[in-house]
C-alpha cells in the first residue's frame, strides 16, 4: 500500500523536482498528487511498496539537512555582503501587507481587551 512521503504544499519547486530526481536516482517507485482544482486534496509524493518506505525516510531526512546546511551557507553568505534583507527592508517593500496585518492585530487586540473595560 502507498505511503506518503512528502508534503507538496508551500514547498518551492526546485525543492520538489530535487525529491523526485532523488527517488528517481534510488529506483524508489514513486508517485505525486495534485492539491486539485481548489488546492484542498492534499499534495504530495507517495512511495508505492513498504519495503521502500524507511529507505526513502533515510534519503529524505539526509537530503533535508544537506539542504538546510546550504540555506545557511547562503544567507551567511549574503549577510556578509550586506544583500540580506532586513525586516525594515521587508517591511518596506511591501508596506500594504505590513498595513494589513497591523490592522488585523489591532482589531483582535481591540476585541480582546474591549469587553474587560465597558461599563
Amino acid at each position: 500500500m502507498a505511503k506518503l512521503l512528502f508534503r507538496l504544499r508551500n514547498v518551492p519547486e526546485d525543492e520538489a523536482e530535487e525529491v523526485r530526481e532523488l527517488l528517481q536516482s534510488n529506483d524508489i517507485e514513486h508517485y505525486e498528487t495534485k492539491g486539485g482544482n481548489w488546492g484542498i486534496s492534499m499534495p504530495g509524493i507517495w512511495v508505492r511498496h513498504d519495503a521502500d518506505l524507511e529507505r526513502a525516510k533515510a534519503l529524505l531526512a539526509d537530503y533535508q539537512s544537506e539542504r538546510a546546511e546550504r540555506a545557511r551557507q547562503e544567507l551567511a553568505e549574503r549577510q556578509e555582503r550586506g544583500e540580506a534583507p532586513t525586516q525594515v527592508q521587508m517591511l518596506l517593500d511591501n508596506p500594504a501587507k505590513a498595513l494589513g496585518v497591523l490592522v488585523v492585530v489591532g482589531a483582535i487586540l481591540y476585541i480582546s481587551i474591549s469587553t474587560f473595560f465597558r461599563f
